[in-house]
């Protein structure tokens, strides 16, 4: 074992370190792979990320990626790098449950386009990560596997609907995380857990079968850094045929988005969007980090984007989307959902046409007056969030909230959009991770990434780099 395997745990390394040890000979994939398995063995209990571990097919795999490796054919730089898919994603021969009591068991046929990616690059598949019932909220617990907790502090949330793919990230219990976002779900976590999570501009990673919210979901990636977060993307942002919406393609290798010099770019800065009310230390916090950018030579102003509020448009989407859930299930079956998503899904079958129309026409007026935005601005910052994260267990930070949308102000905006938007972890207050969230024109992804990366090199401090499990309340 060389020098840089004794003085580092491997269960810590990148996705870019394995890729390049794996290239010269000095660590096998499996050894990777069972340091990420002892990883979820000794935190996972605390932190409940997983709700399924296939230990015996990821060694396999593992193995057959080192014969790769050893012969010099591996089947892409992330070949061997452990990995884990969320359980809203078909990964053959895993249960899909979906964080639902009315899923079956049994294990799953075909692998979605995102699944089918990734072993094609030959990542190593651990197992599924947490979510809630259906991805139908922004915190992380169901019936089914229980809570998902912050590894900042187990008495907390990490957030959803990725929660169990944050706090796998977060902790290094496997490397390579699959999200999916469909009104904050990556940034949400990812801001909460202190990790980089993107969803790109809607239609450049393909999703089938289609998520229930249609038009406002994306998946992407949520990893420690943007670089793993590239060669990630190099592997499934392909076309797959079953995804009719999948008509957008990057043009170029993700990986090879080159360091953007941010003299010149232009930035707005939205601290409230006009209309949110942030934690002042929040606030803080992401202030600190636009200021670096400005010291980089950024063009940052202070402006708002100019829309109000569109909770009432991403509400009747997202509740229709719920309803055409819901209304697939026999009353028994309806017994056994999460009484919140049962109550949303039983809302929206009533929407009318007419009101649901009303809202996808509204919904393509702020999509014009964001393509307007960005004929000036080519990057809006925003935080991720307004507060820290708060109790596990709950739907909001208090009682006096109904609906998580309330706490996640800055996220659903730009699902509607159908934007690039990613968070950066930028910060803590009182040990807890804040995030940045930076959102680019359709299609302006590449800039988006080079600016997150620049951001990410001058905003990390130890505090963000090893999160501490508290002892489970």
């Amino acid at each position: 074992m060389n020098n840089e395997k004794l003085s580092s745990d491997i269960a810590d390394f990148d996705a870019v370190t394995l890729s390049r040890l794996y290239r010269e000979g000095s660590l096998s994939p499996v050894e990777a792979t069972e340091a990420s398995l002892a990883r979820i063995d000794a935190c996972n209990l605390q932190v409940n990320a997983y709700c399924y571990v296939d230990a015996e097919g990821a060694l396999k795999a593992a193995k057959e990626s080192e014969q790769r490796w050893l012969t010099g054919k591996p089947q892409s730089p992330i070949d061997g790098v452990p990995s884990s898919i969320k359980d809203l994603t078909l990964v053959a021969g895993m249960p899909n449950r979906s964080g639902s009591l009315t899923s079956s068991a049994e294990p799953a046929t075909d692998n979605a386009p995102f699944t089918a990616r990734m072993l094609e690059a030959g990542a190593v598949i651990l197992g599924k990560t947490c979510t809630p019932e259906f991805g139908w909220k922004g915190v992380t617990d169901n019936r089914l596997t229980g809570i998902t907790r912050n590894p900042w502090n187990t008495a907390l949330t990490a957030g959803g609907s990725s929660g169990g793919a944050a706090a796998a990230a977060a902790l290094n219990m496997g490397v390579l995380h699959q999200g999916s976002d469909a009104g904050g779900s990556i940034r949400i976590p990812g801001g909460f857990c202190g990790v980089f999570g993107i969803k790109p501009t809607f239609g450049f990673i393909p999703q089938w079968p289609a998520s229930a919210m249609t038009t406002l979901s994306h998946l992407g990636p949520m990893t420690r850094s943007v670089e793993d977060s590239l060669l990630m993307l190099d592997v499934v942002a392909q076309p797959d045929s079953r995804d009719w919406y999948s008509d957008r393609l990057f043009s170029g290798n993700w990986s090879a988005i080159p360091d953007l010099p941010l003299k010149g770019v232009n930035i707005a800065y939205s601290p409230t969007l006009g209309y949110v009310d942030v934690d002042p230390a929040v606030r803080a916090e992401v202030d600190h980090a636009v200021s670096l950018l400005v010291d980089l030579g950024a063009n940052v102003e202070e402006v708002d984007p100019g829309f109000t509020d569109p909770a009432e448009i991403f509400s009747t989407l997202w509740f229709a989307g719920a309803g055409k859930v819901v209304q697939g299930f026999s009353e028994a079956q309806r017994e056994l959902l999460d009484p919140g998503f049962r109550r949303i899904g039983e809302s929206g079958s009533k929407i009318d046409i007419v009101t649901y129309m009303k809202a996808v026409d509204a919904r393509a007026a702020l999509g014009v007056l964001m393509n307007q935005f960005h004929q000036r601005f080519d990057l809006l910052l925003t935080p991720t969030l307004p507060i820290t994260a708060f109790a596990a267990g709950r739907n909001t930070v208090d009682d006096g909230q109904k609906e998580w949308m309330e706490w996640t102000p800055f996220s659903y905006p730009f699902n509607l959009t159908q934007q690039p938007a990613a968070t950066v972890p930028c910060g803590s207050v009182n040990g807890l991770p804040v995030g940045l969230q930076l959102v680019a024109a359709r299609g302006d992804d590449a800039r988006l990434l080079a600016v997150a990366r620049r951001l990410m090199q001058v905003c990390k401090t130890d505090t963000l780099s090893s999160p501490v499990i508290a002892a489970p309340v």
